[in-house]
Parts: structure tokens; sequence; C-alpha cells
């Protein structure tokens, strides 16, 4: 369930913007999906140049990318230990982010995310939690003012089932997500499965984050609440950059 919308160059933007934040030493949270991997390439071609950094995947894409772009990797339990020195920034993509009031205009940022598009939101939302600053970039057809996108929740093989039930029980409906060009259902890196749940317009995103993180099987869902720091819109202008 990847999402669409956007060109490549508006998602270029968005990403070189933020990469513009990683400074010399900094351990760097690498987030999953189209527009974190031009963050990528370029923190890659700062490397090249003399940039010192380690990044830490939050995939087996971004960890390919990552090394294809000459990006030193690191386990997040080696720089999360007690004697780690911790994340500095990440960056990241999203399927959906609000930004926007009723109106149209910037009147609230709350920086709400859905992830998991890419079925990598688990890792993600672990690496950017323990991120000291989270730097979402997006292309505009991403930004909402209201999250209406598919909830991806990632479940225990065996309990999908159960978690199905819960979450219609919730007001959801859930879908498992299938693979394409194989049989059978997506396989996350974790080796779980995917339920996209529609809830229609999420008014409060905080409690439903909390309802599914309670339901028994669940390992994670793609809703990002009181994370962002930073969101970097890239445009056909420009990037306008919003803080949270």
């Amino acid at each position: 369930m990847k999402t669409t919308g956007g060109t490549d160059a508006q998602k270029r933007r968005a990403g070189e913007s933020a990469a513009e934040a990683v400074s010399d030493g900094d351990v760097v949270g690498l987030g999953t999906g189209s527009t974190a991997a031009h963050a990528i390439r370029a923190i890659g071609r700062a490397v090249d140049a003399g940039l010192d950094v380690r990044g830490v995947p939050t995939s087996f894409d971004a960890r390919a990318c990552a090394r294809d772009h000459g990006i030193p990797t690191v386990g997040l339990d080696t720089v999360c230990g007690p004697d780690g020195p911790g994340i500095d920034i990440a960056i990241d993509g999203a399927d959906q982010v609000v930004l926007t009031g009723e109106g149209g205009d910037v009147e609230e940022v709350s920086g709400t995310l859905i992830k998991g598009g890419g079925a990598a939101h688990a890792r993600e939302k672990v690496v950017d939690a323990a991120a000291d600053r989270l730097l979402v970039v997006v292309d505009p057809s991403k930004v909402t003012n209201v999250l209406t996108a598919d909830v991806p929740v990632e479940v225990l093989p065996e309990a999908h089932t159960t978690a199905a039930t819960a979450i219609r029980d919730a007001g959801g409906e859930p879908t498992l997500r299938r693979a394409e060009r194989k049989d059978g259902p997506v396989v996350t890196d974790n080796g779980n499965l995917v339920l996209d749940c529609s809830f229609d317009a999420i008014a409060d995103p905080g409690r439903l984050a909390g309802t599914l993180s309670a339901i028994p099987g669940v390992l994670d869902h793609g809703l990002f609440v009181d994370m962002a720091d930073e969101v970097h819109v890239g445009d056909d202008d420009g990037v306008a950059i919003h803080e949270i």
C-alpha cells in the first residue's frame, strides 16, 4: 500500500532540505520511502565530500540505500545503549501529515502523521522516537487538515483475525495487505502481517493510537502523534519548513 502523489522533484527538494540539517559527527535515523531516499542520497553525497556521520536504517531498503551511497550504518542498540551517543536527528517521510486548519491555511501545525505505506512503520517509530529531532519530508499531496488515510497496523500472524475483530469494534475496517507479484500477504521485515485500517476522518489521533496499541497481537501502528519537530514540504518552487 505505498502511497502515490507528488512529483519526484518535489520529493527531492524536501529530502535534500532536511539533509542540510545534518551536522558533522551526527548519528542519523534514516527513514524509509521515496522521499526519505532523496535525503539519504543527499547525505551520501555529503559523506563523499567529507561529512562524518553514521546512519541508523529503519528498514532493509533504507540500509541498502545508505550502503549504496557510502553512509556507514550502525545498529540502534549500539547508539542507544547505556554508553551510546543516541540519535541526533531522524529524517522520515509520511503518507499523510496534518498541517493545515479547516480553511486550508497553516493555522495550527500539529505534525501528526500516518506512516506505514512501505510496511516499515514499527521500526521507523522506534528510531524516530529515539531521535533528539524528527524531520518529516513530504510533497504537497501528503498535507491535510485531518487524517483520512488508512492506518497500517502490524500484527503477529497468529493474531491477525482477533486483531481485525478488535479493530472493527473500535470503528475501523481492516483489510489484510496483499503482496504484489506474489501470492499471499505482505510480510514485514519483522516477519509480521499488516492490516490497512480505514477509520474515515480521524478526529482524535491520540485516542485512536492508544486504542490500537492496546489490542493484543498488535506490534505497532502507523499513527505518529507528538513526534515530529519539523515538516519539510517540497513543492514546484522550493521548500516550506514548518516547525512544530
